[in-house]
């Protein structure tokens, strides 16, 4: 895929920059040297490569969903100054 002077004009309207042509004529050598590269790395053979989260290899830290600690709404809101039926009662803030 190439980019002519035409797309990146195209591409500057659409991004709403202001390009002058000069700038045209350089981001068009610019951008084709990235696309360049892009398809270098469409030739790599990445078949057998696993994904990695990090480039040293760990172990992701794990823990069990499960629920720890339940059944205190009455020790949670036992301090907040109006409470119903074990919720927050808060001052209305929209009409």
């Amino acid at each position: 895929m190439s980019v002519d002077i035409a797309t990146v004009k195209r591409v500057a309207h659409l991004a709403r920059i202001a390009v002058s042509e000069e700038d045209a004529e350089r981001m068009t050598g610019e951008l084709n040297a990235i696309l360049g590269f892009v398809e270098q790395l469409n030739e790599v053979d990445v078949a057998n490569v696993e994904p990695m989260t990090s480039v040293t290899p760990m172990v992701m830290k794990k823990r069990q969903d499960a629920v720890t600690e339940g059944g205190r709404a009455a020790d949670i809101v036992a301090n907040a100054p109006s409470t119903d039926e074990h919720f927050f009662v808060v001052p209305k803030v929209v009409e």
